[in-house]
């Protein structure tokens, strides 16, 4: 993958497309001030926070591409990549950009709290998609935030405030969101029957010879979900994670095959085992039998 910029530090997004610098750790970008600017690819090496109004179509977010409409926002923590290869093209943005570097909040509560902001872990197709309320709130505090940067960086507690705002920010994104994660948890049939599509289809296309048993990552991958948000709303909704009910579904198109008179050898080959003992294995752990003493005791009912 080539990558047009390297964001090593928070205000090196801002020097590259021409906008303001107030902090040596924190940049706050309003687009709509920049005029048009180019796509870049980009590696993000500190936590950044992208309102926009509208994304590029084929924007890279994580291992995919993204494309959403009017108010919705991407979270990157250092090491992830997102943007936008360029192309030549220029184009006015709308919105605001949050970059702060990892020692500006090293020992701080945000340090502390980073674990439970989920979103800032991505795979790919993932973005919150706001109300216009919750994308108002955002706007407003954005611009707090710079205007403390702009006029209060020689006060007292400046750097103190300008964290403040920074936490708020990122817990106003943490509600929204867990309001976004309940409603698609509401939609959790939904979920569930496309999760046994894809599980389906999976095995119809004969994806297991190639690369073996179906992963929670792939499923949340065809679901457009992260693995963790994926994991979250099938907890929610069944009470087990992904990877049980993968391998709930992996044993019961077993024990059909047995059943049908296949060799133990032909169904662990057939459901995407490297090894027949690995699916034994499996199979003894999730039902307590073997799979020939289950196939005996089918017998003898």
């Amino acid at each position: 993958m080539t990558i047009d910029l390297y964001i090593n530090e928070a205000n090196d997004y801002a020097r590259d497309i021409g906008a303001p610098v107030y902090h040596p750790h924190v940049s706050v970008i309003h687009y709509d001030e920049v005029g048009e600017i180019r796509h870049t690819l980009n590696r993000i090496n500190c936590y950044g926070i992208f309102l926009q109004q509208e994304f590029p179509e084929g924007l890279t977010y994580g291992i995919g591409t993204y494309h959403e409409g009017d108010g919705s926002l991407m979270a990157f923590s250092p090491g992830q990549i997102g943007g936008k290869l360029d192309d030549g093209t220029r184009r006015q943005y709308y919105g605001w950009v949050l970059l702060f570097d990892n020692e500006f909040i090293q020992g701080t509560t945000i340090e502390q709290k980073l674990d439970g902001y989920q979103f800032f872990s991505y795979n790919s197709n993932e973005a919150l998609i706001l109300t216009p309320n919750e994308k108002d709130i955002l706007d407003r505090l954005m611009a707090k935030l710079r205007q403390e940067l702009e006029t209060q960086s020689q006060s007292f507690g400046h750097d103190d405030i300008v964290r403040n705002y920074i936490l708020l920010i990122l817990d106003y994104c943490n509600r929204f969101y867990f309001r976004q994660f309940k409603e698609m948890a509401a939609e959790g049939s939904d979920i569930l029957s496309r999760f046994q599509q894809v599980l389906t289809d999976y095995y119809t296309n004969g994806l297991q010879k190639t690369y073996g048993l179906p992963s929670v990552k792939y499923c949340a991958s065809e679901l457009c979900l992260s693995p963790g948000y994926f994991g979250d709303i099938i907890r929610d909704a069944l009470g087990e994670s992904p990877k049980d009910y993968i391998r709930n579904f992996v044993v019961l198109r077993a024990k059909n095959l047995i059943l049908s008179g296949k060799a133990i050898v032909q169904v662990a080959e057939e459901l995407g085992f490297e090894y027949p003992q690995h699916f034994t294995r499996m199979f003894k752990n999730t039902t307590g039998l073997t799979p020939r003493e289950f196939f005996d005791n089918q017998r003898k009912k």
